[in-house]
């Protein structure tokens, strides 16, 4: 039984070898795809000012952080359980005058104070980017094709995108679909109950609900309800710059959409011939705030890298050589500059275990073969 003093708290947990390497091998292997793209990396601090977490994430200040107040200051300060919100925050003030649109990659750890019965872990590992200053079409098509290139360079396959429309909802209840109890119908669709909605006299509803599935079959019923003409030629003409994915439609999925604007996105796959068990990224369209009060456009995705790990995508075979007592330090120097890991033994009794490779005087060999011949 571990000690308490080696216990961790609940939804934490350590990264051992090897997969503390898988995940910063895939943490490499994302931002260096958005990189290629012309996103810039930058590095936000894990901890904030409470009250501006709070501001550039849109949420209230009583949702679930990790507080403590500054031991230097006094001021209240909170964990990040997101990066979106300090890219936004560095976009409005630090690089305002910077020329638009930008572009910003990053990667790094989040926490949360509460996890859920689905998802208990309440420290990730995110990785993403962020288009500020565009939200169009164009926009929206390169960050989700950033974001599936990025997914296939880690090694998930049979990708697939899901497209929601955050605002549809909300807008159809006050104004072409009004309702009476406007919050019960949305509660409806969350649920997909089309039997809620009988009751609640807003039946016409469910034609949204007849609308989810994949793109060449939903968007069709979509575009025949003749409802919100603008948006949905948006939502057509961004399904037709993504012919290379594999697109599904839920016009009334909201759960996790609160801050996107026009389009939201969830990112699904498998990895190692198997389906990951929830989706692994999501992004959209939303809105930078700036302390003069106006609204920038802004697009971007985050990933999560654990689940990925988890699944066994990113490990990485690296060769590690043992160098043996009296081994001159520049068979060491040569070998890593091929690309090897070396291991060199600190006195006669070191054996090199977990090393691939032994150093038998002229070059690595085996441990099988080196086991069968006499050591140097």
């Amino acid at each position: 039984m571990l000690s308490p003093r080696a216990l961790l708290p609940g939804g934490f947990r350590d990264r051992l070898p090897p997969e503390a390497e898988a995940a910063a091998s895939l943490l490499r292997t994302i931002v260096d795809v958005c990189t290629s793209h012309g996103y810039e990396r930058v590095q936000p601090p894990i901890v904030e000012a409470e009250i501006s977490i709070a501001q550039w994430l849109g949420k209230p200040p009583g949702m679930a952080l990790f507080r403590s107040p500054d031991p230097a200051t006094g001021e209240a300060l909170a964990l990040r359980p997101d990066i979106t919100g300090q890219i936004a925050r560095i976009a409005a003030t630090r690089l305002a005058e910077a020329p638009r649109p930008l572009r910003l990659a990053y990667a790094g750890q989040v926490a949360r104070a509460r996890g859920t019965q689905l998802a208990p872990e309440r420290e990730r590992t995110q990785a993403g980017a962020e288009l500020i200053g565009a939200d169009s079409v164009a926009a929206m098509a390169e960050i989700i094709s950033v974001a599936a290139e990025a997914l296939t360079a880690a090694g998930v396959t049979n990708l697939s995108v899901d497209l929601t429309l955050p605002e549809l909802v909300p807008a159809l209840t006050r104004g072409d679909w009004p309702v009476a109890d406007a919050a019960a119908v949305i509660a409806a669709l969350d649920s997909k109950d089309d039997g809620a909605l009988t009751e609640l006299g807003a039946e016409r509803y469910a034609a949204l609900l007849e609308a989810a599935g994949p793109a060449e079959t939903a968007l069709p019923r979509l575009l025949a309800t003749g409802l919100a003409p603008d948006l949905l030629a948006r939502l057509q003409r961004l399904v037709a710059a993504l012919p290379q994915l594999t697109i599904t439609i839920d016009p009334t999925e909201r759960h996790g959409f609160e801050y996107q604007s026009w389009v939201g996105f969830s990112l699904f796959g498998h990895a190692n011939g198997a389906a990951l068990r929830s989706e692994i990224g999501r992004g959209g369209a939303y809105a930078v705030r700036h302390a003069d009060g106006h609204a920038e456009a802004a697009a971007g995705f985050s990933l999560y890298i654990d689940a990925l790990v988890d699944a066994g995508l990113g490990a990485v075979q690296r060769r590690r050589c043992f160098l043996p007592p009296g081994c001159d330090a520049s068979v060491g120097a040569a070998l890593r500059a091929d690309g090897w890991a070396t291991v060199a033994a600190l006195s006669p009794a070191d054996n090199g275990a977990g090393c691939t490779h032994y150093w038998n005087g002229t070059t690595p060999v085996t441990r099988a073969l080196f086991d069968h011949i006499d050591p140097p």
